[in-house]
């Protein structure tokens, strides 16, 4: 078996994940949310065995901050030091802000 990478979900993150599953449950759609949700969660296993798999954020110049896609979606994360951090996960279509990608403090480790 192969060693995974270390991965941490950014309170920002979890809030995304959380946001995403009440759009959709005040859409009347709340099983659409749930599948949504755990496609992306899906994909933390992807970037545990493949750090580098995702490409640069094209909003920024870093090439710490990296980004995957799970249509719609965009996984962003830092990875450095050989970790893993997930700090936003956003509309695909959606413009990369600053907001959120500061923070430092994961909420939870995946295993």
């Amino acid at each position: 078996m192969s060693k995974t990478t270390p991965l941490r979900i950014a309170e920002s993150a979890a809030r995304d994940l959380e946001e995403i599953q009440q759009w959709y449950k005040n859409k009347d759609v709340a099983t659409v949310g749930v599948r949504l949700v755990a496609e992306v969660v899906g994909r933390f296993k992807q970037l545990r065995e493949f750090p580098g798999s995702g490409v640069q954020v094209p909003e920024f110049e870093s090439p710490l901050l990296r980004q995957l896609i799970q249509g719609p979606f965009r996984i962003v994360y830092r990875y450095k030091d050989g970790k893993i951090a997930i700090v936003r996960v956003w509309r695909s279509e959606r413009l990369m802000t600053s907001e959120g990608l500061d923070e430092t403090e994961p909420t939870e480790e995946q295993e």
